[in-house]
């Protein structure tokens, strides 16, 4: 693992996609009128012939990559989140999922990471998409899980969902970081909370277990990037080897990975405290920058340690977590 401020990479969906498509050649492309912006002008510029350009009519876009599936091709579809969910939830039902097509759906700008207000902030995306059958759903942390969550989804019978963060992209693993489609990773061992976080809010809870180890609180990390089908197996056993449970994600808490988390205590009949890191019930609001609104609305690394500590019925202050200074192209968790 890398320790922030990290390294950043420009593109690395962009490439992986056009990597899997020239590997494919079933794979289309398709774009809401964001292509720049969900880095596939790099498949348009390779691959013109099969880059479809659906306009800003995502309702459409959705029926026409179901009705591609059908005849033997893999639809990629791009909008940012919010349109990608929101507004063609009838057509991803009745034209995807419903029929089980292997259509993929990528969402850029996850949760409060636009800081264009509630029209262009996917806040609910994950719920939406988790609570249709026949559904994956992925939300990655960094660049090397990016490029090795592509080529796995290329072959998931039925419809995925991937959340991915737009621009500078994080480098946290290593290259042999192995990205799974049916395992949560255990990132650092610790008995007294077990962290569950994904996507952007993974880099902010590892650096909270690292400030909570130095005042004397054990914090096992795991890094929960497939939301659905969860797995529970892994969060059962390092659930069981703690005290308390903190979920973080960059999303609503009411039906995402908190939620999911909630489930499993629930029906596993684990009595243990849980703490939810994300948007409590409310829209978020417009600002110069995203860090701004993390910290406003509850999802910083501070936050976090402020849960674990509560959570475990400390009574001192909790630690404050230190600014991390960061250059250009570099990127430290909120």
């Amino acid at each position: 693992m890398a320790t922030p401020p990290y390294a950043t990479v420009l593109k690395p969906y962009g490439q992986a996609l056009l990597d899997a498509a020239r590997n494919r050649e079933e794979i289309l492309c398709i774009t809401g009128d964001l292509t720049r912006q969900c880095e596939i002008d790099l498949f348009q510029d390779a691959l013109p012939e099969r880059f479809i350009h659906g306009g800003m009519a995502e309702a459409n876009m959705m029926s026409m990559a179901g009705a591609l599936s059908r005849e033997g091709f893999l639809p990629f579809v791009h909008t940012f989140g919010v349109f990608a969910t929101r507004r063609p939830l009838d057509q991803i039902i009745n034209s995807i999922a419903y029929p089980k097509l292997p259509v993929r759906i990528v969402g850029f700008m996850p949760g409060i990471s636009s800081p264009g207000g509630p029209s262009h902030q996917a806040i609910d995306d994950v719920a939406l998409m988790r609570a249709i059958p026949n559904m994956t759903v992925v939300d990655v942390a960094d660049a090397v899980e990016i490029r090795q969550a592509v080529p796995q989804i290329v072959d998931v019978p039925g419809p995925v969902y991937l959340r991915l963060k737009r621009g500078e992209i994080p480098v946290l693993f290593e290259d042999d970081h192995e990205f799974s489609l049916s395992q949560a990773q255990v990132l650092t061992p610790g008995d007294d909370v077990a962290l569950i976080a994904n996507g952007m809010m993974l880099s902010s809870a590892l650096r909270a277990a690292e400030l909570l180890g130095a005042h004397g609180v054990g914090v096992s990390v795991v890094n929960a990037p497939v939301i659905k089908p969860l797995d529970t197996q892994t969060v059962q056993e390092v659930i069981r080897g703690a005290r308390a449970v903190v979920t973080a994600e960059n999303h609503t808490i009411i039906g995402g990975l908190g939620s999911a988390v909630a489930e499993v205590i629930a029906e596993s009949g684990m009595a243990r405290p849980l703490r939810r890191i994300g948007l409590r019930d409310t829209f978020a609001e417009g600002a110069k920058s995203a860090p701004f609104l993390f910290e406003k609305y509850g999802l910083s690394t501070q936050d976090i340690v402020d849960a674990a500590w509560s959570v475990l019925g400390r009574q001192e202050p909790a630690p404050r977590v230190p600014e991390i200074e960061v250059d250009a192209g570099e990127y430290a968790p909120v």
